[in-house]
């Protein structure tokens, strides 16, 4: 299969262009997705390629975003919106969470709603606060959509394309860190990932590392060092957070009995939390050490830099922790 080393956004902007152009019912819509060739550049070129008709640039409403795209899935259209990052996603809350992963059981099956909601998320780049989330878990915590986050350009394409012929509603995350990243992407327009599906990123045989989206990157490069110092680090993506592969991260922890959790997200009620449990309840007569957890720390990020640095993971942090349970 051919390859070629782009970065993540041109990743997706194959993804979504191979896609529109596959299925006529595809179309993408949100906020400067047009005119201005969307915030993220993954939409470029589209207006000219595919006319208003199919890239609609839409107002600044999440709310109205959201609820069109509901809308649309249900008469039968398959939906693109895009929410410029996750912070304003809550605005969109009801859409997303009491009608698109819904509909589908209140209705007994007799609409679907095959939408995908693309946002950018993450912490960082001093954008503080209210514009440094990664609430994934928050999504990911209700049943009837799908939640993926990709962490290599391959990822990214092969998942996005998935989203987009899936019957069901997905939340697409983005890491806005690793837009720019390059890697090999097949060239396969029929290259297409399963949902729910996660991946051995680097395979190891003392400790298992969970993870997803930039902690993937933060891991590699733990294990990387840890490598050095004589320990086996197996880095698990699981890609998806719902579907969860559980039976992935089971499989490599019957392997190393020893557990490190890492996610760019805040520590209370979250993706750590339920690896932690899942681990636990289900392989407690694997388990040689305490599950450790690396994430952000529990406070509304600062915007000074070295504060901001301060409170969210790295590399040294998941060594760090690797070392306390070996």
């Amino acid at each position: 299969m051919a390859e070629k080393n782009i970065p993540m956004r041109e990743a997706l902007r194959a993804a979504l262009r191979e896609e529109m152009i596959r299925d006529e019912r595809v179309f993408v819509m949100g906020q400067e997705v047009g005119a201005w060739d969307g915030t993220h550049k993954v939409t470029r070129g589209f207006l000219d390629e595919f006319g208003a008709r199919r890239v609609r640039d839409t107002p600044i409403s999440e709310m109205a975003i959201a609820g069109a795209a509901v809308g649309a899935a249900m008469a039968g259209l398959r939906p693109v919106a895009e929410i410029m990052t996750i912070n304003f996603a809550f605005l969109a809350f009801d859409a997303l969470i009491n009608h698109a992963a819904k509909v589908r059981y209140m209705f007994d099956g007799q609409f679907k709603v095959p939408m995908v909601v693309r946002a950018a998320t993450g912490w960082g780049n001093q954008a503080t606060a209210t514009h440094s989330h990664t609430p994934e878990p928050i999504f990911a915590h209700f049943p009837g959509m799908y939640l993926g986050c990709p962490a290599t350009p391959a990822d990214a394409k092969g998942m996005l394309k998935a989203a987009i012929r899936d019957d069901n509603p997905v939340l697409f995350t983005e890491v806005i860190a690793l837009y720019p990243k390059p890697g090999p992407v097949p060239d396969d327009p029929d290259f297409v990932l399963p949902i729910g599906k996660g991946d051995i990123k680097r395979a190891g045989e003392d400790v298992t590392i969970v993870t997803y989206g930039r902690g993937v990157e933060w891991s590699l490069d733990a294990a990387e060092t840890l490598a050095r110092e004589g320990v086996s680090c197996e880095v698990i993506d699981v890609r998806w957070l719902r579907p969860l592969d559980l039976p992935l991260i089971f499989q490599s922890f019957k392997k190393t009995n020893r557990c490190v959790i890492v996610e760019e997200s805040l520590p209370f009620y979250s993706f750590g939390s339920e690896i932690a449990a899942q681990l636990q309840e289900h392989m407690f007569d694997y388990m040689d050490a305490p599950i450790k957890r690396v994430s952000a720390m529990d406070v509304p990020l600062p915007y000074a830099k070295e504060i901001e640095l301060m409170a969210l993971p790295d590399a040294h942090k998941v060594v760090a922790a690797v070392k306390e349970i070996i």
